[in-house]
């Protein structure tokens, strides 16, 4: 070998290690920049222990909830009827949670199988497209409380990859709780009548309760505020 093909070798060579060295800097500032596929396979893999985590704030409810019912049928005994009201109350919202969280599933579920086709398709091209659909999910997911930090965070992630577009800021407010906390008069009086054996609610009356003795009733509040403080616990976590 000839020196100036040494010399070429030695200069590629450095070349080479300038531009490695360059790639690992920027890595070390920005992060390492995730291939569509492992892009891909992190959204699923974030989502996956979102599922995971509203598995167990179900799991949280309806234990609490069973605790709920078992106290309105106890306060029903004693004709603690306002305990009952307030505890038919929680349990309505509860109910509620449930059903939201139920749906948030579903739309995960969806949001996964719009990933897969995604990734399928950026084996073949080489990148992620743009879809409204994703969007769609992404708008919907962010609005729900159990978890919207995760879906904004993913989202921004999402708009940089070219998948979505920006978020407008109506499209990631979060769920009016006062609204959704209006209590449907006609709910509790069904979970009222369902718990009471048809003492209270749908058939009874409970704007005019039967009163019970004071000390019954000084050691329920406590209880009853302990059961509403968990069960706001588990919807809000």
């Amino acid at each position: 070998m000839d020196d100036s093909q040494s010399w070429r070798g030695e200069k590629k060579k450095k070349i080479k290690n300038e531009t490695m060295s360059s790639s690992s800097f920027i890595d070390s500032i920005f992060g390492k920049r995730l291939t569509p596929e492992e892009q891909v396979r992190k959204w699923r893999q974030s989502i996956r222990a979102q599922e995971r985590e509203l598995d167990k704030q179900l799991r949280g409810i309806a234990t609490e909830e069973g605790k709920a019912k078992m106290n309105i049928k106890a306060a029903a005994k004693r004709k603690d009827y306002a305990s009952c009201k307030i505890l038919a109350k929680e349990v309505a919202r509860s109910r509620r949670a449930r059903d939201r969280i139920h749906a948030s599933k579903a739309q995960l579920n969806s949001l996964v199988m719009q990933l897969q086709q995604q990734m399928a398709a950026a084996k073949i091209a080489g990148t992620l497209k743009k879809s409204t659909d994703i969007m769609k999910t992404v708008n919907q997911l962010i609005k729900l409380p159990e978890i919207a930090k995760t879906m904004q965070e993913m989202s921004m992630e999402m708009t940089k990859a070219g998948i979505i577009g920006e978020m407008m800021d109506d499209a990631i407010d979060s769920l009016d709780e006062e609204g959704i906390e209006e209590e449907a008069e006609e709910e509790v009086d069904k979970i009222l009548f369902e718990l009471t054996d048809g003492l209270l609610g749908e058939a009874g009356s409970v704007g005019a309760p039967v009163e019970a003795p004071e000390s019954k009733e000084e050691e329920a509040e406590p209880e009853v505020d302990t059961m509403q403080a968990r069960l706001a616990a588990l919807r809000s976590a």
